[in-house]
């Protein structure tokens, strides 16, 4: 089942440890023997993750989900928090981008009329 998701098996044991997908039954065997829900449950896990919520906020979605109404209202709010998160940590990337972009272009200069700005800048 780990690979029709895309996850490997000490993934399924490490969401069953915290909760999020329960502890199937097993096959006589000893195998777990997930039933087809559990499919399911990864992929909006793996969606959710995708999207950069974390596992205590995928929990707290799942949970949403078999809330009714009331439920997508506090879906929305978490992924309005989870966006204005995104935002500043893409403010924070396009600064260090921006940086190291003009740390970049120094090395432009001719050899005999510059120092490394780069390592310069990184000690």
């Amino acid at each position: 089942m780990a690979g029709q998701v895309g996850v490997n098996t000490e993934t399924l044991r490490y969401y069953e440890r915290r909760g999020l997908l329960p502890e199937p039954p097993r096959t006589l065997g000893g195998y777990r023997d997930y039933p087809v829900s559990a499919v399911e449950l990864l992929r909006f896990v793996k969606r959710a993750q995708e999207l950069g919520f974390t596992l205590d906020e995928v929990e707290e979605l799942l949970h949403l989900d078999a809330g009714g109404p009331d439920g997508c209202d506090a879906a929305r709010a978490l992924a309005e928090r989870r966006r204005a998160d995104l935002a500043v940590r893409i403010a924070d990337l396009q600064r260090m981008h921006d940086a190291l972009s003009a740390l970049v272009e120094t090395c432009d200069l001719p050899r005999g009329d510059r120092s490394c700005a780069l390592l310069t800048a990184i000690r």
